[in-house]
């Protein structure tokens, strides 16, 4: 494989780290920012990003078309997310329940700044695990349905994973997954979900419905982008973390608060490895003081400079532009480590024999239809 131009690698990040840079370019290059902008799914985010600095009357006509129809596409999305959790709230209220949106669905109803531009396939709710079945019911008598699933897999999702079986609304269409905690129960880290729920906070104008605590909210998006083994979306979601982390630390202490919830939920290490890449690839102001808590500011030991091999590969837009001979390498590997971190080996082998033997699954299906959340 031909070597790739760091120019090109690092044309999408480039701009959106400062978009004044789009004054010279060429048409090769804007055809090239559209189409890493599109693997990526910061299209919408390239146009919001471009907009805020006024700069969409320096876009060329083509291009600007391609991004305000990503743009316009994310707010139909955002239009429909905040009609469902209406529906959502309704029904968790009659079982007691306030209703808890995580990632994109709470950007979107919260009006954080990492929902601009932001595209995704379903909607992520948080219930109480004791609660889960009664939950379940109550959303199947109101049109959802849920995923059909021999019986392997649906032991796979019940006794192994953090989220009931993917649901869709018959009527609306709406996706969604309903999850007990943010991490499975197979993984090596344990994060508190009742913690969680108990801490959440209610979305200003929204009664009924919550959100994740700014600390739980930043720790939740780094343990979902260093635990995925899918590359797709990578840099959308430390895009996401950018855009939370530079919102949030407004607040006075909220790095020294950041990084002592880290240590109470044991997700120091993707706290450190998200701390590290945002520095590194996004220009977050990561204060020192945070990243010599979590020993983040640079790689420490032969594991790690293994995962800075691979996250250098893999936090690029997903385009031909972006590879180098090492891509292909790097992409399985980070699905290796996705399965190694979320099942421990004998059933990670089982799991693996299986999906050898039977080929690609139901479960193998919706994890990867979860790419563009």
């Amino acid at each position: 494989m031909p070597q790739v131009p760091e120019s090109a690698m690092s044309l999408l990040r480039d701009i959106l780290l400062e978009p004044g840079r789009i004054v010279g370019l060429r048409a090769l290059d804007w055809d090239l920012l559209v189409r890493q902008a599109r693997h990526a799914n910061l299209l919408g985010r390239l146009y919001r990003r471009l907009e805020a600095a006024e700069l969409l009357a320096q876009v060329p006509e083509r291009a600007r078309n391609h991004m305000q129809s990503a743009a316009v596409m994310a707010e139909r999305q955002h239009l429909l997310v905040r009609h469902e959790t209406r529906f959502l709230r309704d029904t968790l209220a009659k079982q007691g329940l306030p209703l808890i949106l995580l990632k994109g669905a709470a950007y979107v109803v919260a009006g954080l700044p990492a929902a601009r531009g932001r595209v995704f396939a379903d909607m992520d709710i948080l219930v109480p695990r004791e609660r889960i079945g009664e939950v379940e019911s109550a959303l199947i008598l109101t049109g959802w349905i849920g995923e059909k699933l021999d019986a392997y897999d649906q032991r796979y999702y019940r006794e192994w994973m953090h989220e009931l079986p993917a649901m869709q609304q018959m009527h609306r269409g709406t996706a969604l997954d309903v999850h007990h905690t943010i991490l499975p129960p197979t993984a090596r880290l344990k994060p508190d979900a009742q913690s969680l729920i108990r801490d959440s906070v209610e979305v200003p104008g929204w009664p009924g419905v919550r959100m994740l605590q700014p600390t739980d909210m930043v720790l939740h998006s780094a343990c979902h982008l260093f635990h995925e083994g899918e590359s797709d979306n990578l840099l959308r979601d430390l895009s996401d973390l950018d855009l939370l982390l530079r919102h949030f630390s407004a607040e006075p202490q909220f790095w020294d608060a950041l990084v002592a919830r880290a240590a109470v939920m044991d997700l120091q290490g993707p706290l450190r490895l998200a701390l590290r890449y945002l520095a590194q690839c996004l220009a977050c102001p990561v204060p020192d003081t945070a990243l010599l808590a979590l020993r983040a500011e640079r790689s420490r030991g032969l594991a790690e400079h293994a995962l800075d091999f691979i996250y250098s590969r893999t936090l690029r837009p997903q385009h031909a532009s972006t590879r180098d001979w090492a891509t292909p390498l790097c992409r399985k590997l980070l699905y290796i480590r996705g399965h190694w971190l979320r099942m421990p080996p004998h059933l990670l082998f089982v799991h693996l024999v299986r999906k050898a033997w039977k080929g690609p699954t139901t479960v193998s299906a919706s994890v990867l239809q979860k790419d563009a959340r």
